[in-house]
């Protein structure tokens, strides 16, 4: 009985990280690549470089501020030399970054990161969660952004409210450029009257769609407006899973929207000097 659980000989045992395997072969697998894309379409649409290999996927959106360059690992990280070495040729030492991975990995402090700590993986999925979510009440008025005059807007509300303040002075394009409309990203904005005040973005990839760069000017917390653009994200596709990195203070928002958590990844900072 044992001897039949064996293998052939020569037969291949699928890790789940082969880059062949189709996106959904697991729902973590379409997650990681969800979260390559991303940080490869951000730097596409500033025309600035990026990068794809088969053991990781990173754009340089810009030389200020971790969140603006992301290097995902789509492998587990069994070479940290080898790839780090790689990652310096597109974000040298004076170039922040941020390393998301999803296992847990060996100490890379002797590499120059830090660690920034083990985030929650949260996932909704849409049809599981009917009936036990609704849309968040709210006296904003929520709307897609439509034209790059937004996209500016939004962009100031995602510096402004995060926030982010190594982006600043903040100039239209440094992190959303004009194309961002074009691929397979959109944008929301929860407006207080003539005054925007929230943000959030979906990016749809491998089957599922990645909610990202949240954020509430200070002046409208508790009106209700990240919640909302939140929600709008996640229903960008309202058949497709959704899915976010979620701080564990932010966590509980995100269950009350529906969302569960899956397992933790880890993430680490290079600081750079901008």
């Amino acid at each position: 009985m044992a001897t039949s659980l064996l293998p052939s000989e020569g037969e291949h045992l699928s890790t789940g990280w082969e880059s062949d395997l189709p996106p959904s072969d697991t729902l973590v697998r379409q997650a990681v690549l969800a979260h390559a894309s991303w940080a490869t379409t951000l730097a596409r649409n500033v025309g600035r470089p990026w990068r794809t290999t088969d053991t990781w996927a990173a754009g340089r959106v810009g030389d200020r501020g971790a969140m603006t360059n992301w290097v995902v690992l789509t492998r587990p990280l069994h070479d940290p030399a080898t790839v780090l070495t790689e990652v310096a040729e597109l974000l040298p030492i004076d170039v922040p970054y941020l390393l998301v991975s999803a296992w847990p990995t060996a100490d890379l402090r002797a590499y120059g990161l830090a660690l920034v700590g083990h985030p929650p993986l949260m996932v909704h999925f849409p049809h599981a969660t009917a009936g036990t979510a609704a849309a968040p009440a709210t006296d904003l008025d929520v709307r897609e952004v439509r034209d790059d005059s937004e996209l500016e807007l939004a962009e100031q509300v995602l510096v402004e409210g995060y926030p982010l303040p190594e982006m600043q002075p903040l100039h239209a394009g440094d992190l959303y450029g004009p194309g961002l409309l074009d691929s397979s990203t959109r944008v929301w904005l929860a407006w207080d009257g003539d005054t925007p005040v929230a943000t959030a973005t979906a990016h749809a990839h491998a089957g599922v769609v990645l909610v990202e760069s949240v954020a509430t000017l200070a002046q409208a917390r508790g009106l209700g407006g990240g919640a909302a653009v939140t929600w709008a994200a996640t229903r960008a596709d309202p058949d497709a899973p959704a899915l976010l990195i979620a701080s564990d203070e932010g966590r509980p928002v995100y269950e009350r929207l529906g969302y569960r958590a899956v397992e933790r990844w880890t993430v680490w900072l290079q600081q750079g000097s901008g």
